[in-house]
């Protein structure tokens, strides 16, 4: 059984701005970010991990590096975990693209949609089950953290979940959330959605000897 901690990063300026920021590089946590990350490194102090994945953006490695710290391990990036690359829409507010009709596309059926010079949400699913599915096998019976982002995180909920993915938009992902996923012989199992508040230390399983 493999115990995974699945955690958007903290708030930056993007977010308060409804904006998106897409690969934008540079986009740091702001304050209140800061403080968002300190509180769940707290948070998973009681919990035992033996490996954090992180996406390569400074807002995910910031928050990333805040866990890592308190639990002494070193962060490991993979670029399958970063955030949509959403292409012409990069650095555009939500207030402004929900006034277009390829927003509203994009809202009602997101698969088979290609974000303007972007990525399709197929690729984004793609991308994120590959990464999650090596880091289960690569840790049977530990308990691992990937700090991604709010869509990605989304998209591989609603595949492990076998939701339709046009759904997706359904699940609510807050900044520095955590949401856990118990791969085990009956496949993943959703313990926690969302989660803001205490968690338990999610003990893996142990096998009689």
């Amino acid at each position: 059984m493999t115990i995974l901690l699945l955690i958007r990063h903290a708030s930056n300026d993007y977010i308060k701005e409804n904006r998106l920021a897409g690969l934008t590089p540079g986009v740091h946590l702001n304050e209140q970010g800061k403080s968002e990350a300190d509180a769940l490194a707290r948070r998973l102090a009681p919990i035992s991990l033996h490996a954090i994945y992180s996406s390569p953006l400074e807002r995910a490695r910031e928050t990333a590096d805040a866990i890592a710290q308190c639990q002494k391990l070193t962060v490991q990036i993979r670029h399958d975990l970063a955030e949509v690359d959403v292409g012409e829409w990069t650095g555009k507010t939500i207030k402004e693209l929900g006034e277009t009709d390829a927003w509203r596309r994009m809202i009602a059926q997101p698969i088979g949609f290609q974000f303007p010079g972007g990525e399709c949400i197929e690729r984004i699913q793609g991308r994120m089950v590959k990464a999650i599915d090596a880091i289960v096998i690569a840790h049977p019976n530990q308990i691992v953290a990937i700090v991604s982002h709010a869509d990605p995180i989304k998209i591989a909920l609603a595949y492990y979940l076998g939701m339709d993915g046009n759904q997706f938009n359904r699940i609510a992902i807050d900044p520095a959330s955590v949401s856990v996923l118990i791969f085990g012989e009956r496949g993943p199992v959703l313990l926690r959605l969302n989660d803001s508040g205490a968690l338990p230390s999610f003990e893996p399983e142990k096998k009689d000897a």
